[in-house]
């Protein structure tokens, strides 16, 4: 709800592609300088009091964001700032986070606890925007003509701020009741100096070759088929669908993630994980082609359900693979190094999507082009993989027993 608002808020204020850019590139650069940091922390403080904070940072940004909007002392400056924070501070709490999760479940349960986190995210990727754009609409209607109207609609604004402010009240609570351990197995980098854990951590990624081709794979898949950003043009030029199907085929995606992972918490996956996983990355590029390649409204919501539906199964199998592999000392910094790859790919893909569809005079000839040449990318990426790295081919998971 509160990433809806932020755009929304931002492009009230300039009415500019720009700066909703810019939006997002407040949103990566925090987690990719402070990540790693992020890591080093959970893999030597109590993680549950890491979160605790991290999250309590995060509460106060949107009580911020609340009273800006409210006394009508919002700039844009002030929200990218605040975005930024917010960013920084995911940066401390997502590889406290992942790497509590071994911690909640016996390891056999391991890949169905992640697939119904998954089940979470992506039922609140879907109800959230929808709840946030009816709460915004609610005011919008008189900033309609431009950025002078924009006040009229800060009230609506500030109340999404506010309920996520909220919501944080009930993390906060969830997190004084868990009575798994927060602090991290001993290893052999507990007495190193930062810097020290920090190469520590990522001479393990590194010389972990599993570890290396999927999350190569991972970031390749991403940068290549990720063309999310070129939607509104799909839907108002190639497809004619107006802002209402453009908000259906948004949703599209999430929609397949969450029947993908409703499916994988409740049915085990094969044993032979690493052919699953080719396969699903391989699907992730097909679908792509067929997005970039409809000019059907209900294809193309189908094509983009499996999008989600693929890119939830590899990312079930390749967040088990990675905890199972991870010594509990490293998990906070092997987490924080997935987090550079997993960010990184998607939002330097929206880029190159974006500048191929710009080589072409006709925006949707360019779009075509810029996203069935990534899906392709995508799947004679899996090829490689499949070809030349057995280790991920030959994969077993946890046993379903």
């Amino acid at each position: 709800m509160q990433v809806v608002a932020i755009n929304w808020h931002i492009y009230l204020l300039t009415h500019s592609a720009l700066a909703l850019g810019f939006v997002g590139l407040t949103r990566v650069l925090p987690i990719i300088v402070f990540s790693m940091w992020g890591g080093v922390l959970a893999d030597r403080a109590d993680r549950k009091r890491l979160m605790f904070a991290s999250q309590s940072a995060m509460t106060l940004v949107s009580v911020v964001l609340a009273v800006l909007a409210w006394a009508r002392r919002d700039s844009v400056a002030a929200i990218y700032l605040l975005n930024a924070v917010q960013a920084a501070a995911g940066a401390f709490d997502n590889p406290a986070r992942q790497a509590l999760v071994p911690r909640l479940v016996p390891i056999a349960d391991l890949t169905g606890a992640l697939a119904l986190n998954l089940t979470m995210f992506q039922a609140a990727t879907i109800a959230g925007p929808g709840l946030a754009g009816l709460l915004i609409a609610g005011t919008s209607a008189g900033a309609a003509s431009g950025p002078a109207g924009a006040p009229a609609a800060t009230s609506s604004l500030g109340l999404v701020y506010a309920l996520n402010a909220l919501s944080f009240l009930f993390v906060l609570g969830a997190l004084a009741t868990i009575r798994a351990s927060g602090r991290a197995e001993s290893g052999a980098s507990a007495n190193e100096s930062p810097l020290l854990a920090l190469r520590s951590g990522l001479r393990f990624v590194f010389t972990t070759p599993i570890m290396v081709w999927t999350m190569g794979l991972d970031f390749v898949a991403t940068f290549f088929s990720g063309a999310m950003s070129l939607l509104p043009i799909v839907a108002d030029q190639v497809l004619h669908v107006g802002s209402t199907g453009y908000g259906m085929l948004a949703a599209a995606p999430a929609a397949g993630a969450l029947m993908g992972s409703i499916y994988t918490s409740v049915i085990p996956l094969p044993r032979k994980q690493g052919a699953v996983l080719l396969w699903a990355v391989a699907a992730y590029g097909a679908a792509t082609v067929v997005y970039g390649l409809s000019r059907s409204f209900a294809l193309t919501l189908l094509a983009l359900a499996g999008t989600g539906l693929a890119d939830v199964i590899s990312t079930v199998i390749r967040q088990t693979l990675r905890q199972l592999a991870t010594p509990d000392s490293l998990r906070g910094r092997m987490t924080a190094v997935n987090m550079v790859f997993f960010l990184g790919g998607p939002q330097l893909g929206e880029l190159e999507a974006g500048f191929v569809a710009s080589l072409f005079a006709s925006a949707a000839l360019g779009v075509t082009v810029s996203v069935v040449s990534g899906g392709v990318i995508t799947i004679l990426a899996a090829a490689a993989v499949a070809a030349r790295a057995p280790l991920v081919r030959d994969y077993r998971g946890l046993s379903s027993g």
